[in-house]
């Protein structure tokens, strides 16, 4: 039977994301959150696996208490059990303190684990990073921007698409894998399946004591990572304003603009009028 480990994030639902200018780390539980579409085509995968080769589903994430949502709605897809890492320690974990933390969880919570799934990168920060540095964590190999998956034995199957190449990879289990959100298409969550997360679902959650890490390995003051400074980049338009005959605007147009012009369309212009 599979022991199949999904990774999930709630990610801000909002365009305006709401940054605290003393710390550069993103206000949470100020925004509403969505389940991060990468991580929703992880869990379908899992979800998939299993309904061929059986299995249970264990779906972890760390973030503030209002993450443990994002737990119910993947048992509400059918996944069997939810982790929550939520602890004031962890806030601020840059890409590498989120994998040790993450890490921990899943060797503490899923040991002897045959696959972890994660999401290739996140909406809200896309970085790609966490899922490698993952594996290195956990010392079991890895595979990145996989389109598509399937296990036959203690071997996966993976294709992708990698510089215009469809690549077709093998992986010994146990190992770990981030998915694009190509292939696998978000599910529906079931009228039967809200129940069911809502009044039995399997959700436990751990603090960084009961995952028994050092404070200083975790969040902020684990981060190698240091924010200089987060600002909202601001878009400028100049106007330019061409009159007279038209065969004149339109010289002046391509001698002022012929670069522009023709990396919008693709072409050297220069060498066409020669």
């Amino acid at each position: 039977m599979l022991k199949l480990v999904v990774c999930l994030k709630q990610v801000p639902m909002v365009s305006e994301l709401p940054w605290d200018p003393k710390t550069g780390t993103l206000q949470r539980d100020l925004a509403e959150g969505m389940m991060n579409p990468d991580c929703r085509s992880a869990l379908d995968a899992a979800l998939r696996l299993r309904e061929g080769l059986g299995g249970k589903i264990t779906v972890i994430t760390m973030g503030p208490p209002m993450a443990e949502e994002v737990l119910r709605e993947a048992i509400a897809l059918g996944a069997d059990r939810g982790v929550l890492l939520t602890d004031r320690k962890m806030a601020g974990a840059d890409t590498a303190a989120t994998s040790h933390t993450l890490a921990r969880a899943i060797q503490k919570t899923c040991p002897g684990f045959d696959l972890v799934l994660c999401g290739s990168s996140t909406s809200d920060s896309e970085t790609a990073q966490v899922g490698p540095q993952l594996a290195e964590e956990l010392d079991v190999p890895g595979v990145a921007y996989v389109d598509e998956l399937e296990i036959a034995g203690r071997t996966v199957r993976m294709r992708r698409r990698a510089d215009n190449f469809l690549e077709t990879l093998e992986m010994e289990l146990p190992g770990l894998v981030t998915l694009t959100s190509g292939f696998y298409a978000p599910r529906h969550v079931p009228l039967g399946g809200l129940q069911e997360a809502f009044a039995g679902a399997d959700i436990v959650s751990l603090d960084a004591a009961a995952l028994g890490i050092d404070p200083e390995k975790i969040g902020a003051k684990g981060s190698a990572t240091k924010i200089l400074n987060v600002y909202s980049p601001t878009a400028g338009k100049k106007n330019v304003v061409l009159t007279g005959a038209p065969k004149w605007i339109v010289e002046q147009l391509f001698e002022r603009f012929e670069d522009k012009i023709g990396g919008a369309i693709g072409k050297d212009l220069k060498m066409d009028r020669k």
